[in-house]
């Protein structure tokens, strides 16, 4: 075994949590080396073992250095996201390019790749648990995925590429960043902001504020930006904020120096490569080689099915929005900008519901009750509060979940609020994951769970908007299938080793509560007079999960076949721009065209540096998996203990130990089906 770390650097104390108040930008690179150092020394020493693999001598020591990796560099990426500065940013790449070297050669390691092989082959494997056999099935798998067949050259060759998609990934999530902080627009006269409620008014002159300034600040953080696009009676600022927002990070933006458009080509380039050199005809084809789905023609078909079927009813919704831009605001052209304000508007007169009349029902401090209540009815798990734990913003929480026998099962940090220097959108990310260490003990799995919802005003209460309460209970959802696994070995405990189009379904299934009365009831309470959700605006906000669904549901599925067409059809002699590939995209299944200026993918971050690229279907994949397993609990009641049980035990508890449509089958009783999820979105069958 290699010698333990050293503590003497705070990033690489692993005793316990991180010490998030003691990291500092010169411990990064220092504890990087040292990381890589002693993983390598302990892989050179394994490799180099005359006794046959066992489990115990091989794959337990693994499991140790790449437990200890992960609580190192998590902490690193992770700052980067929440708490970004030059800085840090510059070191975090400087490393990311060794730790993709540490991987890639990892991959292609042939000593250790023949003791995967040796161990598959011997009889001692034929009596390890299927769990135990998933783990080294996988490990063989992510051999030929990282090269271990290709001669030395081309090895070398895969290691280079992939250290440039590192880089790349990287730089386009800052480019996008930067390009969101570098625009405002100062506004000093009130009347521009007409038609805002007051909660967006107090955001916009916090922003201000923050900036040394009179009046109000419009910035693209995602609460700012909503804000104007849902209620700005001001057409002309809705049109200069959406082009902002719609060309960040683009040759279209005010400032171009942070333009994605060489990124993205050589990312594109890259993956084709990368593929190519592994025998893939398409970067599609690697992707889906760790995904349910098993071919392109079946997702290709899978996305254009729910597009022939949801298209006719976009299409009379989009009538429906014209008519009434005519008639309430003689408006003949509907342009992108006005689609969400006309949208809301509509909604409050046809159903009298809007985003700001939910928003008084649910608290921050009432929604995250309520979700602990249905976790707890559902789960049987309670959650509390934990002062006192190091965290690296004043706004983020720390929290336990306790069992039935008052055993500590997981924990999680709750970061909710869009500040500056944090990346936009929302997350669950690892922090430490379920293992059982040689010495027996079992490690208390934590992750992180991001947010960027409004933040509080002058010390009033927040309150979350309907659609801000789905996507707290959809990271919640990650988290619980992170915290609630049962695995013990560690590449498959949680959501390790869970195919991506599969990872989605806990979190999608988590949403449905914020539609269903019993639900709702332990959820909403209203922020002055604690009342529950009239049956009025329960019975509006019912009906209006289906309002304009179909024009959503096509917005989804256009971004998802432009991300897979993108990776199934590319061709280095004659590359289609993604411009061009977009329009035609949208001219099959969009019922409504952005601007020319539009460069929507520029900022798409999911595809170019998350890990969706050729996978961001996997969102309605799993949609069409978590919508039917719900169904389950329409049946036999929304907060019924043992179907919750039943889908704990099966869908959370097994990690990525067992495939996913086992899983399903085993929870549901049978194959899924799609017509759960139509009519979930309102969609005639």
């Amino acid at each position: 075994m290699a010698t333990m770390i050293s503590t003497d650097n705070p990033l690489l104390n692993l005793s316990d949590l991180p010490q998030f108040e003691l990291f500092h930008v010169e411990h990064i690179e220092p504890a990087v080396d040292q990381l890589l150092l002693e993983c390598r020394a302990e892989i050179n020493r394994l490799t180099s073992m005359k006794e046959a693999p066992t489990w115990q001598n091989f794959i337990e020591p693994l499991e140790v250095i790449d437990n200890r990796f992960e609580r190192v560099w998590g902490p690193i990426g992770h700052l980067d996201g929440v708490k970004n500065s030059d800085e840090w940013h510059e070191a975090y790449v400087k490393c990311l390019d060794k730790v993709t070297a540490y991987h890639t050669e990892r991959g292609q390691n042939s000593a250790l790749y023949t003791k995967f092989k040796v161990l598959s082959e011997s009889a001692e494997c034929e009596h390890y648990n299927i769990a135990q056999k998933k783990v080294i099935e996988q490990a063989l798998r992510s051999f030929q995925l990282s090269g271990i067949a290709l001669p030395k050259e081309k090895q070398i060759e895969f290691q280079t590429i992939s250290q440039q998609l590192s880089k790349l990934n990287s730089q386009f999530s800052n480019y996008v960043l930067k390009s969101t902080q570098a625009w405002f627009k100062h506004i000093i006269d009130e009347t521009q902001l007409a038609g805002l409620p007051e909660s967006a008014m107090g955001t916009l002159q916090q922003l201000a504020q923050q900036k040394g300034l009179e009046g109000w600040c419009v910035t693209l953080d995602f609460p700012s930006y909503l804000a104007v696009m849902t209620y700005a009676d001001n057409r002309l600022l809705r049109e200069e904020v959406y082009r902002a927002f719609i060309t960040r990070a683009s040759d279209q933006a005010d400032n171009t120096e942070f333009d994605n458009s060489e990124h993205m080509a050589l990312i594109r380039s890259l993956r084709h490569q990368k593929a190519k050199l592994l025998g893939f005809e398409q970067y599609s084809e690697y992707s889906l080689a760790t995904k349910m789905a098993e071919s392109t023609q079946q997702v290709l078909g899978f996305l254009r099915d729910l597009a022939t079927k949801s298209k006719p009813q976009a299409e009379q919704e989009l009538d429906s929005l014209k008519d009434f831009a005519l008639k309430a605001f003689s408006m003949t052209d509907v342009q992108a900008w006005d689609v969400t304000y006309l949208s809301e508007k509509l909604k409050d007169q046809t159903l009298s519901l809007s985003q700001e009349k939910l928003r008084v029902y649910f608290p921050v401090e009432s929604a995250l009750n309520g979700l602990f209540t249905i976790t707890q009815r559902l789960f049987g798990v309670t959650i509390q509060a934990k002062e006192g734990v190091s965290t690296w913003h004043s706004d983020v929480h720390f929290y336990e979940l306790i069992n039935e026998n008052k055993e500590v099962i997981g924990q999680f940090y709750l970061d909710l609020y869009a500040r500056e220097n944090k990346r936009g959108g929302a997350w669950m990310d690892t922090v430490v994951t379920r293992w059982k260490s040689p010495d027996g003990h079992v490690q208390t799995p934590v992750a992180y769970l991001v947010c960027n919802f409004t933040p509080p005003v002058e010390g009033k209460p927040t309150c979350l908007t309907h659609n801000e309460l789905t996507t707290l209970f959809h990271e919640f959802g990650h988290g619980i299938h992170h915290l609630m696994t049962e695995m013990q070995y560690l590449d498959i405990s949680g959501i390790s080793g869970v195919p991506w189009d599969a990872v989605e379904l806990p979190s999608q299934f988590m949403e449905n509560f914020c539609w269903e009365r019993e639900s709702l009831d332990l959820i909403a309470s209203h922020v002055e007079t604690g009342e529950t959700l009239p049956d009025s605006l329960f019975e509006s906000l019912k009906a209006s999960r289906g309002f304009l669904s179909a024009m959503m549901m096509l917005r989804q599925i256009e971004f998802a076949l432009s991300d897979f067409e993108m990776h199934a059809f590319y061709d280095e002699q004659n590359v289609e721009p993604i411009d061009q590939l977009l329009a035609r995209i949208r001219n099959e299944v969009a019922v409504i065209q952005p601007p020319e200026y539009s460069r929507s993918m520029h900022s798409f971050s999911h595809i170019f540096a998350g890990g969706y690229a050729a996978g961001y279907f996997s969102y309605k994949w799993a949609e069409v998996l978590s919508a039917d397993a719900f169904s389950l609990f329409e049946e036999t009641g929304i907060l019924n203990a043992d179907t919750g049980a039943k889908f704990k035990n099966t869908i959370l508890a097994a990690g990525g130990s067992v495939d996913p449509m086992v899983l399903f089958k085993a929870f549901r009783g049978r194959e899924p089906n799609i017509d759960s999820l139509l009519k979930h979105c309102g969609i005639a069958v």
